[in-house]
């Protein structure tokens, strides 16, 4: 049996450079569910899907957004999260600049967060059209 890429479901890992300080944060201050806790890797579910966290020296390096969720009401995730602690980026770039945390374009809100090493994370919304 062949197995095509786009049948077959995608499993992100993030970088971190302290697994239970990384196991702690997105369990605990991002509410998602651990469903494997392994000695190298920790295993998260989100929605249909799952991503995993493992410890390496070179956690925190990415300057882009390595993960994004894609939630139905933005300022409710982001309320919640606040209330958990989470700070949301500022960004007055070229092509991006955000208001209280939040970017608008093109049918889309975005907004940007760290974990504990930097790795960038994204809660995102569609409006319809």
């Amino acid at each position: 049996m062949v197995v095509m890429l786009g049948d077959a479901p995608l499993y992100a890992v993030i970088p971190v450079t302290d697994l239970e300080r990384g196991k702690r944060y997105y369990r605990d201050t991002l509410g998602l569910a651990l469903v494997r806790d392994g000695a190298e890797e920790a295993t998260f579910r989100c929605g249909d899907s799952e991503f995993g966290v493992y410890e390496t020296p070179y956690g925190g390096q990415a300057a882009h957004t390595l993960a994004s969720w894609k939630v139905a009401d933005l300022d409710a995730e982001m309320t919640e999260l606040r209330g958990r602690g989470v700070v949301f980026e500022e960004y007055d770039l070229p092509g991006l600049k955000t208001v209280n945390g939040v970017a608008e374009d093109d049918g889309m809100r975005a907004a940007w967060f760290k974990d504990p090493d930097g790795n960038v994370l994204c809660v995102n919304e569609r409006r319809p059209d």
